[in-house]
């Protein structure tokens, strides 16, 4: 519970989940405070962690899910220094292809699309200042640790970059469900090869007046009347796939 008030701060700490994420974490030049594991991990971890100062605590399964209040499904957790995040215009430098997220409440998603956007070419992504935290350790956990490869950082000014983003060469396109947005699959950047920005919203409410107010373009995706719309999830995957095959042509 310490360990978890302590990871909002953007100077604090993170949670990483199973060895493929606590790897992924040392590869990525985090730097590790603590482990906690069963014995049974700890010679896949233990050449790469002795390389730090990290403290390794070794318990069986009982006595983990005592300490963590949740049973750990891989059986080891580690806690990493956060790194500074970087600037906008650090992140954008070279990207073409960036998804923006408003005010997501759900870390799962947030995991989610982290994995599909670094899965389906997305360069990077932003985050408005009020979105869940990335690097919570449920949305470390289900991005499989994509959160810590992909560049990303907060959004600020919220929305007015935005206007930056258009004034950068962003195409800014708003994903939503309303009848009069354009079919996803038949859009096609006004510039080829250009670069564009995909914004999506919270669960439920979807994107602020405020955002749609600022974006050039609003893309739907065709459905049955059988739903009205989808988990935000799983419409980033469906619009990443779409938009990053299409700006590659």
């Amino acid at each position: 519970m310490q360990l978890r008030m302590r990871m909002e701060p953007a100077e604090g700490i993170f949670l990483a989940e199973g060895e493929k994420v606590i790897l992924r974490a040392l590869d990525a030049g985090f730097v590790p405070l603590s482990a906690l594991m069963e014995a049974k991990w700890l010679p896949g971890l233990e050449s790469q962690l002795a390389q730090h100062d990290c403290t390794v605590f070794l318990a069986d399964e009982a006595l983990l899910k005592s300490v963590t209040g949740y049973r750990l499904h891989r059986g080891a957790l580690a806690a990493f220094v956060r790194k500074p995040l970087p600037s906008v215009p650090e992140v954008l430098e070279d990207a073409k292809f960036v998804v923006v997220l408003e005010d997501l409440v759900d870390h799962t998603n947030v995991g989610l699309i982290f994995r599909t956007a670094a899965a389906l070419g997305a360069d990077a992504v932003l985050v408005s200042p009020q979105c869940a935290d990335p690097l919570y350790r449920r949305a470390v956990k289900v991005s499989m640790g994509a959160v810590l490869t992909t560049p990303w950082t907060r959004a600020q000014p919220w929305p007015w970059l935005l206007e930056d983003l258009g004034e950068q060469g962003f195409e800014r396109v708003a994903l939503t469900p309303a009848p009069s947005a354009v079919d996803l699959r038949g859009w096609s950047p006004a510039q080829a090869g250009g670069r564009v920005a995909l914004l999506l919203g919270s669960e439920g409410p979807g994107l602020s007046d405020e955002v749609f107010a600022r974006v050039d373009t609003q893309l739907r995706i065709p459905m049955t009347e059988r739903v009205d719309s989808l988990n935000v999830a799983a419409a980033a995957a469906i619009a990443c796939y779409v938009l990053a095959a299409g700006n590659a042509d």
